[in-house]
């Protein structure tokens, strides 16, 4: 971020789910005025709501729904505020998710569903490198070989035809989406080092 440029309040979205202080911490660290928060009027007056999840699908949609979360986001992402969801943070903005034969809605700002991935080893765990699409805001400025970091067992089916960024393990997965004001990687920018840090500067830069 120049000098002199205005600090984007970012809130971290505190609705009982894991990863809320190192997503804040690397957020400030690349700039960003941040605050962790189950305040809804906070969450939706921000520059940019980040969504965080680790952990049960169905477990992060209780606390959403607890907290009456859902709504928050979709309000923002239909007036063009930019979200970023990661982890399950990312699978609950899908319309369902399945797991252990439990089939749970999601906020469903993303369409499809989440289910446990094809492989022969679960969950993935550790680095990996993705395919982001060409013209990719997250990914602009990052070689093609940078690898991030991921835990997680489910993930959604990708979309190349709306620009998802393809992962692979067992099977091609979902490992990023940008869909206008929506972002979200399945992997954990805030774990990745000075490649999570880059692309966490990425998106700082899209927030009006």
């Amino acid at each position: 971020m120049s000098a002199g440029a205005p600090r984007r309040r970012v809130v971290v979205l505190d609705y009982g789910s894991g990863n809320l202080r190192s997503a804040q911490r690397a957020l400030a660290r690349v700039g960003a005025d941040v605050t962790v928060s189950d305040d809804l009027d906070a969450a939706r007056d921000a520059d940019g709501l980040v969504v965080p999840g680790v952990g049960a699908y169905a477990a992060c949609m209780a606390g959403i729904d607890g907290l009456g979360a859902g709504p928050v986001v979709r309000a923002r992402l239909a007036a063009g505020r930019p979200v970023l969801g990661i982890c399950v943070g990312m699978q609950v903005l899908y319309e369902w998710g399945e797991e252990h034969g439990v089939r749970t809605a999601g906020i469903g700002a993303l369409p499809g569903e989440v289910r446990r991935l094809a492989a022969p080893i679960l969950p993935h765990m550790g680095w990996n490198t993705v395919r982001p699409p060409a013209g990719s805001v997250l990914f602009a400025g990052l070689p093609a070989d940078t690898r991030f970091y991921f835990v997680h067992s489910y993930a959604a089916k990708a979309d190349p035809d709306a620009g998802d960024t393809i992962g692979e393990h067992g099977e091609p997965f979902a490992a990023a989406v940008e869909r206008a004001a929506l972002a979200a990687t399945q992997f954990h920018p805030e774990k990745s080092g000075d490649a999570g840090a880059h692309l966490l500067t990425n998106w700082l830069a899209t927030l009006a």
